[in-house]
């Protein structure tokens, strides 16, 4: 089955069987996140783990009727705590991206590692060339950053100085004070100037992908902090009038102020 160039489909209802009998099994990535959601997680870790006794197996079908997220992390931290560094591994070098979205999930579930250290251990996923793989980087590391804010924080701002843009974005997606499937950040909600040491980095940055966590970093913001939104952006828009880079950050995070 030819699947270089894949545009995929957007409705779970339009997956052809045999499409979805691929990506269950992991011969072909998700095109879109529809497909990541519809892949039977079940028959995938069975096709990466045929070693998986009766007990696994029962486990990882009572996670079948979580949501996706939980599912996601439920499966990680199963493989972690059973099979240790030999399922990350696996997982990790695996050409199927939800089984390396299993991966990030295990970054989370290890113990006693600093913030650098996690932040290093998820390195190769956060920059990994799927967009699903990615967002399950941040996900899965996203209560370990919060309860260590500040050192967080501080880790980033040397990803926001990375040549890859996608590490570059994590440096920022990983603590939007609302998030999306996640919990929000109470702290940063309040006091959403704490990221100012990465947004000064990125605000500029010559990437889109970069540019719209950026600004939807300051879109979150201004739920709860209208007023700081529009003055950073005053003040970075008569700074840099003519760059294009820092309009667009600024229009699409005013795009919900009234």
């Amino acid at each position: 089955m030819n699947t270089e160039n894949r545009i995929g489909y957007a409705k779970v209802a339009d997956i052809p069987a045999e499409v979805l009998q691929a990506l269950s099994t992991g011969e072909m990535p998700a095109a879109t996140l529809t497909e990541s959601l519809a892949i039977d997680q079940r028959v995938l870790a069975a096709v990466v783990f045929p070693e998986l006794d009766e007990h696994a197996v029962r486990h990882i079908q009572s996670l079948a009727q979580l949501g996706i997220l939980k599912r996601m992390k439920g499966l990680g931290e199963y493989l972690w705590q059973r099979y240790g560094e030999w399922a990350w591994k696996r997982c990790l070098g695996h050409r199927a991206d939800v089984v390396r979205g299993w991966a990030c999930f295990m970054v989370g579930a290890r113990e006693s590692l600093s913030v650098p250290e996690r932040l290093e251990a998820l390195r190769p996923l956060a920059d990994d060339p799927h967009f699903g793989v990615r967002e399950w980087a941040w996900m899965a590391v996203r209560p370990h950053l919060v309860a260590e804010l500040d050192l967080s924080i501080q880790t980033l701002q040397r990803w926001a100085h990375e040549d890859s843009a996608y590490l570059r974005r994590f440096a920022c997606e990983a603590l939007r004070p609302r998030g999306v499937w996640c919990a929000h950040i109470a702290v940063l909600k309040k006091e959403p100037e704490r990221m100012l040491p990465i947004l000064q980095v990125l605000h500029r940055d010559d990437s889109v992908y970069v540019q719209d966590s950026v600004a939807n970093y300051l879109n979150d913001a201004a739920k709860d902090q209208p007023q700081w939104v529009r003055s950073l952006c005053v003040q970075w828009q008569t700074q840099s009038p003519q760059d294009k880079a820092v309009q667009r950050v600024c229009k699409r995070a005013l795009r919900s102020v009234s």
